[in-house]
């Protein structure tokens, strides 16, 4: 696992994890992002300004669904918020989930939920608030077309 959220500096939690976010989706500013979930304004506004201008909340979107690269996922129900960030994003795209729970049995139902959705988990990441799942998804469209 890596060890993106260890140090400790004076940065907020929030922080750490969107900095953690980033680094496992490898999101640029050049890159459309949807951010899910009870905490999705506050991430909105980090991003913003960290020089972040494509991304949006889903419930903000006025995109066409299956749009973005990125999709950023903070709530206090995640496999909702989860739902509703997977209709916003593209066949090949990638996701970063902040599982809070500790519950070993919850963080199987967001695999099975991810693996569902056509998504491959690629890392875990232990921060201060719990864990970040970061997940990519190759050519979902044609993977579901032929189900």
């Amino acid at each position: 696992m890596v060890e993106l959220c260890r140090a400790p500096d004076l940065k907020s939690d929030l922080e750490q994890v969107v900095d953690t976010m980033i680094a496992l989706t490898r999101l640029s500013r050049l890159d459309g992002a949807i951010i899910a979930g009870s905490e999705s304004m506050e991430f909105y506004l980090s991003l913003r300004r960290r020089g972040f201008v494509r991304v949006t909340t889903s419930t903000t979107s006025r995109t066409a669904r299956r749009h973005y690269s990125v999709g950023l996922i903070a709530a206090r129900d995640t496999l909702a918020a989860l739902g509703q960030a997977s209709a916003f994003l593209a066949a090949n795209a990638a996701v970063a989930i902040l599982v809070e729970a500790s519950d070993g049995q919850f963080c199987m139902k967001v695999r099975e939920r991810l693996q569902q959705l056509g998504f491959r988990i690629e890392a875990g990441v232990r921060c201060h608030r719990g864990l970040v799942l970061s997940a990519s998804r190759q050519g979902y469209a044609q993977m579901a077309a032929a189900a």
